[in-house]
């Protein structure tokens, strides 16, 4: 059975535990680059990941693009969204019909 991890500061995160996904928090990106390495490894099929902290591993959510899992899905941090995680899903979505449907 496949898991869900949620890696970002700890404000952001932890309320993600109480809907019984796997709490990461870290306070560095080298921390959740460390951690994103290991939970590939596991069985996690999705990796929520803060923008926060996307901005700061871009080659690392490149290397994952690539792979089939897991998915790291970039979402808004406590300090509020970047539009980083909209956009890459408009892309994604954009790639997948050929057209731009959420605008």
């Amino acid at each position: 059975m496949y898991k869900i991890a949620v890696v970002g500061d700890r404000d952001s995160v932890l309320g993600f535990q109480a809907l019984g996904l796997s709490v990461f928090p870290v306070e560095t990106a080298e921390e959740a680059r460390r951690v994103i390495h290991a939970t590939a490894k596991e069985a996690y099929a999705i990796i929520y990941l803060t923008e926060q902290l996307g901005t700061q591993l871009k080659d690392l959510l490149a290397q994952y693009e690539k792979e089939l899992a897991p998915a790291v899905i970039l979402i808004p941090g406590k300090e509020g969204s970047l539009g980083i995680g909209m956009q890459k899903i408009t892309e994604t979505v954009e790639r997948a019909v050929g057209a731009d449907i959420l605008a």
